[in-house]
């Protein structure tokens, strides 16, 4: 049976930056190919993707990953029923956390009263919700429904272990939890260790981003003066380090269409057809993993940049990246820059592969910059970003409704 697959293959030059740091402070790296590569984390992309789609798509559509979840879920609870305290909500809120998802909540203990300038003792903190001992991800309209399965109990004055313990409550609490998922939990998954059943397999791969050609680190030495200081107090009045490099990358996903849309499988809303919230999903993913730029030292860098190439193909079987275009490394003393070089990598590696293994796309689209990407011109259809968006939004959305 053939399957419904989109790989994304991007090619992006960044500047000087430092966006996903190590252990130490240096830009991840990596050695492949036999050398040192820039390495840019698949979680750090991934976040960056999800950060980006709170402009592209609905609120509703999304989830929050937190382990404040009692927290969460009582706010919902409290802008349904005003007239409720946070007291009042807690003990039902935490029942139906529990119940819905297996997940162990622990009591927070409200910080050690300190002491204010006087010396006198500060006033009493407020009592903290209990919390989960690891992230949970839960989408808006589970947290939703939940809410609503909270203020029955509340309503019915019900002593909320008790209330849980009914076993169609604790049925409906176990259904809220695993249907109607996000977008984000769609695409990216969910694991909750208490409770397997409610696992969400992840339909997208993103790959660690990968620089085309050894980089080397490099170290920046700045000073700040004081503001203040006068011309009889010469020097800095700070003085640091920080590292950083500068790359061509590589960046790669993979998205799993058919198990996408099981997964979003239960959010059609009424007069809403068939494949509708997986186009979004598709469209919003697409754009959001090309356009987005993980945070890391942003303000010291500057290093907002945009791709110099997207290629997107549909595929009726397996994924495939093309990283081995660049195990050999592209040379790093060319005077011609690395985009060319890569381009043409790229564009003789491609063709080479789905030849040797019977491997074509179904269809493949292109969005390119300048001449230096003249060589992926001949791999596919050539389209802007807005048209890329829309055309594999209405592929996937005409594959799913052949299937019927």
């Amino acid at each position: 049976m053939s399957r419904t697959i989109l790989d994304v293959h991007i090619l992006q030059t960044v500047p000087p930056s430092n966006i996903n740091r190590d252990d130490t402070g240096a830009p991840k790296s990596a050695v492949y190919g036999g050398v040192r590569r820039s390495r840019v984390s698949s979680q750090a992309w991934k976040k960056a993707t999800r950060a980006a789609f709170n402009e592209l798509l609905d609120p509703a559509e999304l989830g929050v990953r937190t382990k404040k979840v009692v927290e969460a879920l009582t706010d919902r609870i409290i802008a349904r029923e005003e007239t409720l305290t946070t007291d009042q909500v807690w003990p039902m809120a935490v029942e139906i956390i529990q119940t819905a998802t297996g997940a162990k909540l622990e009591t927070r203990k409200p910080p050690a009263k300190g002491k204010d300038k006087d010396g006198a003792e500060d006033e009493a903190t407020e009592p903290q919700a209990p919390q989960s001992s690891y992230l949970l991800f839960l989408s808006a309209r589970q947290l939703d429904g939940l809410a609503d399965l909270a203020i029955k109990g509340i309503g019915q004055k019900a002593e909320p272990k008790v209330f849980v313990k009914d076993s169609a409550i604790k049925a409906e609490a176990k259904q809220i939890a695993s249907t109607r998922h996000s977008v984000d939990i769609a695409l990216f998954g969910r694991m909750v260790a208490d409770t397997a059943d409610i696992n969400v397999d992840a339909a997208a791969q993103v790959a660690h981003a990968l620089s085309v050609h050894p980089v080397d680190l490099e170290t920046d030495y700045f000073t700040a003066v004081d503001d203040k200081n006068s011309d009889a107090e010469p020097g800095a009045g700070m003085i640091g380090t920080i590292d950083f490099n500068s790359a061509t990358l590589y960046r790669y996903a993979a998205v799993d269409i058919d198990l996408l849309t099981r997964n979003l499988d239960a959010d059609l809303t009424e007069g809403e057809r068939t494949g509708e919230p997986v186009r979004r999903a598709v469209e919003a993913f697409i754009e959001g993993f090309t356009l987005s730029m993980p945070t890391g030292k942003l303000n010291t860098f500057g290093n907002n940049t945009l791709p110099d190439a997207v290629i997107v193909k549909l595929r009726s079987a397996r994924p495939i990246s093309f990283v081995g275009a660049f195990e050999k490394p592209i040379a790093q003393d060319t005077a011609d820059g690395h985009v060319r070089s890569a381009c043409r990598a790229l564009a003789e590696h491609i063709p080479a592969v789905e030849g040797a293994f019977g491997a074509a796309a179904d269809h493949t689209w292109i969005v390119r910059v300048g001449s230096r990407t003249q060589d992926l011109a001949a791999l596919g259809e050539e389209v802007s970003l807005r048209e890329l968006v829309t055309k594999v939004g209405e592929a996937v959305v005409g594959r799913l409704e052949k299937r019927g």
